[in-house]
């Protein structure tokens, strides 16, 4: 899909530097912002803000033990967060970004159980959406990315569901297109190569 470059209508009248100093900001209030991925709408907030975090699980009526996704526009904001990787692996990874490839990775000690949940690994995305990637840029640093519904639920894929299904409880909606017809990421781990969660492995879309 071809990802306009700037809508026009409705709740794109801003420029979309204002709307991005918007979302920025929102984050930095320990708000929760709703953007656009590849597949579908995306909820996001600082992943070093416990209660940001806590808040957003709470939204979304989501397990704390699941863990969430940390997407970034650039592998070089995810790495610190994680144990070093071997070369082959590294090479393997960064072929299938941007676009719609989830890496589970062994995360380093220090990084926070909110974010891991139950396990030893970090969930990690380099997306494909021009909107998305530019959000993480604006932010520069790793942005909780989860699917925009409550537990069970079907996601939103328009600005409109996001509020019809969510309400008050984002703060901040950068709206803009999905691809409709495109499932969500593919989930891998990254040690053993095996397929998590299967999804539309296309370079460049969810």
């Amino acid at each position: 899909m071809r990802w306009p470059s700037r809508p026009r209508t409705g709740p794109f009248r801003n420029s979309l530097a204002e709307r991005l100093r918007q979302a920025v900001a929102t984050i930095r209030a320990g708000g929760i912002v709703a953007y656009p991925t590849e597949a579908v709408y995306g909820l996001g907030c600082d992943p070093f803000e416990r209660e940001a975090v806590e808040r957003l699980l709470a939204l979304k009526r989501r397990s704390p033990a699941k863990g969430l996704i940390l997407i970034a526009d650039d592998f070089s904001v995810l790495e610190p967060l994680l144990l070093p990787l071997e070369a082959a692996l590294r090479r393997r990874i960064l072929a299938t970004w941007p676009g719609p490839v989830t890496w589970l990775l062994p995360a380093r000690a220090w990084v926070p159980r909110w974010l891991r949940g139950r396990h030893e690994t970090l969930a990690v995305r380099i997306p494909g959406h021009p909107l998305a990637r530019a959000l993480c840029r604006a932010w520069g640093g790793p942005l909780v990315s989860t699917s925009a519904n409550r537990s069970r639920q079907p996601p939103a894929r328009t600005a409109l569901q996001v509020r019809q299904r969510l309400g008050r409880g984002v703060d901040f909606l950068l709206a803009g297109e999905v691809d409709r017809t495109a499932q969500p990421s593919e989930i891998r781990d990254g040690l053993s190569g095996m397929v998590i969660r299967p999804g539309r492995a296309t370079k460049g879309a969810t």
